[in-house]
C-alpha cells in the first residue's frame, strides 16, 4: 500500500474536546440557518410543480423571464445557447397545469420565439410522499448499518459510526440551508452515497483497532486507537483526496442540473473523513472507559494493568 506518511505520531484522541466543540460550532451554525430560512429550500420533487428547459432563440435575461413568470425560479443553462431552466411551484394538484402556465406565459411574452425542450410534473401530494420515503430510507439505512456492524465489532463501535454518520448528514443539511441550495430527490442520492462513504472509511479504522488490540492487550485503548489511526492516515488521505477532487471538479464544471449533488459529496466528503477520526473513534473510547470494562477483543490478562484514566 502506497504510504504518504511514515511514523505519523498524532494524539488524535487526546483533541478530542477541540473536536466535539468544532462539531457542536457547526451543528449549531446549520441549525441557526434552518431556523432563520424557516426550513429547508425543497425543490419541486418535494413541493410539488414544473421544471421546464426552455431554449429560446433570441438571448434572454434572467430578470427577464422572472417578470414574465412571477414567482418562479430561474436558471441559466452553460449546456446550451439561450436555454433556461424554469422552476414553478404549483400548490393546486394539478401536476400538468404548470407546463401550461410556462407556455400560455412565454408565448404572450416572446410569440414564436421559444421551444419548451423537456417539462417534469409533480403534484404536491407526491412531493409529500417523497419527502417522507426520503427520510425513512437514510434512516432503514442507518438502523441496517448498525446491525451490521455490531455485529461484525461491537455494538458500540456499530452506534459511534451511526452517530457519526447522522453527525455528517445533519451538518450537510445546515450548509444548504446556510448557503440557500435546494434539496431534491437527487441530494438524497448524494447523502445515501455520503452514508455509505463515510461508514466505509469508520470501519477502516474500526478494523485496524481490532486487529491492534490482539496483539496489544496490555496498552491503554486511547493508545492503540491512536496509532491505528495513523496507521490508516495515509490510506484515508489518498481515498478521500482524490474522492474529494472528483467531486469538486463536478462541483466547478459540472453545470446547473448536479450542482446541489457535487454540493453535498463536496462537504460530505470533508465532513465525513472529519467524523471517522474526530467523532466516531472518541465516543468508543468515552464510552469503554464510563463503563470501567475492557473490551471483548481487548481481554485483561492475569496481572495486567487496568487500563489508564481519561486523559
Amino acid at each position: 500500500m502506497v504510504e504518504l506518511f511514515k511514523n505519523i505520531q498524532v494524539d488524535w484522541l487526546g483533541k478530542r474536546k477541540v473536536f466535539f466543540t468544532i462539531s457542536a460550532a457547526l451543528l449549531l451554525l446549520g441549525m441557526a440557518a434552518i431556523v432563520a430560512n424557516k426550513g429547508f429550500r425543497y425543490g419541486v420533487d418535494f413541493k410539488g410543480g414544473t421544471i421546464a428547459r426552455v431554449r429560446f432563440t433570441d438571448p434572454v435575461t434572467v430578470d427577464t423571464l422572472r417578470q414574465t413568470l412571477p414567482g418562479s425560479q430561474i436558471m441559466e443553462m452553460k449546456s446550451g445557447a439561450n436555454e433556461m431552466q424554469i422552476q414553478l411551484e404549483d400548490e393546486s394538484g394539478d401536476a400538468g397545469l404548470g407546463r401550461e402556465t410556462i407556455d400560455k406565459a412565454l408565448k404572450d411574452k416572446f410569440g414564436s420565439k421559444f421551444e419548451i425542450l423537456s417539462a417534469d410534473s409533480v403534484g404536491p401530494r407526491v412531493g409529500a410522499r417523497f419527502r417522507q420515503q426520503a427520510v425513512m430510507v437514510t434512516l432503514y439505512a442507518l438502523a441496517g448499518m448498525l446491525v451490521y456492524i455490531g455485529f461484525r465489532f461491537e455494538l458500540i463501535f456499530g452506534a459511534a459510526a451511526v452517530f457519526a454518520v447522522f453527525h455528517d448528514t445533519l451538518i450537510t443539511l445546515g450548509f444548504f440551508s446556510l448557503f440557500g441550495y435546494e434539496i431534491n430527490l437527487t441530494v438524497i442520492a448524494a447523502l445515501l452515497t455520503l452514508v455509505g462513504y463515510s461508514v466505509n472509511d469508520t470501519i477502516v479504522v474500526f478494523d485496524r483497532v481490532r486487529e491492534n488490540l490482539k496483539t496489544r492487550r496490555r496498552d491503554d485503548l486511547a493508545d492503540v486507537m491512536n496509532d491505528s489511526i495513523n496507521q490508516t492516515m495515509s490510506r484515508t488521505i489518498l481515498t478521500s483526496g482524490l474522492t474529494f477532487l472528483t467531486v469538486l471538479a463536478l462541483f466547478i464544471f459540472g453545470g446547473e442540473i448536479i450542482n446541489n449533488f457535487a454540493f453535498a459529496m463536496v462537504v460530505g466528503i470533508i465532513v465525513g473523513t472529519y467524523s471517522s477520526i474526530a467523532v466516531a473513534s472518541p465516543l468508543v473510547l468515552i464510552y469503554t472507559r464510563l463503563r470501567g470494562k475492557p473490551m471483548a477483543s481487548q481481554p485483561v490478562r492475569a496481572g495486567a494493568p487496568r487500563p489508564a484514566k481519561a486523559r
